[in-house]
């Protein structure tokens, strides 16, 4: 996914006092300096495919908590504004205080459309 890296190595001592070892990829999340944030391009942004799927991440996920009908006080409202499209992702990516990453659950590709999305001319909390 190119998102995580670590090794899980177990060692396990075999009947005759034979040793083997057997490496595992476990799934660490990267952390935010590990994992650059993507260019958002102009063309990326106001691309109607790209802000369909963000629309679609966001009615399915994020307005649980964000969105107009959320319970009070659950997280913040989004005015998204004045937000720089990188600031956004990293948070959506890496998570901030109690809202949690979404990198081992969104692909890359939902979190860059959730982007496009909440800064689209159409975003609706």
């Amino acid at each position: 996914m190119g998102m995580y890296a670590a090794v899980t190595l177990s060692i396990v001592v075999l009947a005759g006092g034979h040793i083997a070892a057997h490496a595992q990829a476990a799934a660490v999340p990267k952390s935010a300096a590990e994992d650059p944030v993507p260019n958002f391009d102009p063309a990326y942004m106001t691309d109607a495919a790209t802000i369909k799927v963000g629309q679609d991440v966001w009615g399915k996920q994020c307005r649980h908590c964000h969105g107009n009908s959320a319970y009070p006080g659950k997280a913040p409202k989004l005015s998204p504004g004045g937000m720089d499209p990188a600031f956004i992702y990293e948070r959506v990516t890496f998570g901030f205080r109690g809202m949690p990453a979404w990198n081992g659950i969104f692909t890359l590709a939902e979190s860059q459309a959730v982007v496009a999305y909440i800064k689209s001319s159409t975003f609706s909390p």
